[in-house]
């Protein structure tokens, strides 16, 4: 018989903040922990399946969680991450990370955060996208 898992949200009050990444590739996982460490001082822990994160989540509470539309290494749906952290807790603040708009709005109705795309993280309204999500505005 599975344990039920239990995870919260990262409290802001006097909590450090930390970001974590769902099934990016190798080539894009880098270049969002540089991108968040770089222009706003957040560690990225960085796992590879819906599991891992699971695993994360009820070991540690996350200011926000960073999901690739298709996790890279499974191929697992990153909606379908999206809709069972926010089932199991509903104040977990996930954002989606995928170029495609559909697959935004698509995120947002299972209640993620609006996200971004990979081809835009050189955008500086990328960071200010996560920067509100961590509530650092």
């Amino acid at each position: 018989m599975n344990k039920p898992i239990n995870f919260t949200a990262s409290k802001s009050s006097g909590a450090s903040l930390c970001v974590l990444s769902v099934g990016q590739c190798s080539y894009d996982q880098p270049r969002i922990t540089a991108l968040i460490n770089n222009h706003l001082n957040v560690p990225v822990d960085e796992v590879s399946s819906s599991r891992d994160a699971f695993q994360a989540l009820e070991n540690k509470s996350y200011a926000l969680v960073l999901i690739n539309r298709v996790l890279d290494s499974t191929g697992e749906s990153g909606h379908e991450l999206i809709e069972n952290i926010k089932r199991k807790n509903g104040s977990v603040k996930v954002m989606l990370v995928s170029n495609f708009p559909e697959a935004h709005t698509q995120a947002v109705s299972l209640g993620a955060l609006p996200g971004f795309g990979k081809d835009r993280l050189q955008d500086p309204s990328t960071v200010a996208c996560i920067k509100a999500a961590l509530g650092l505005q």
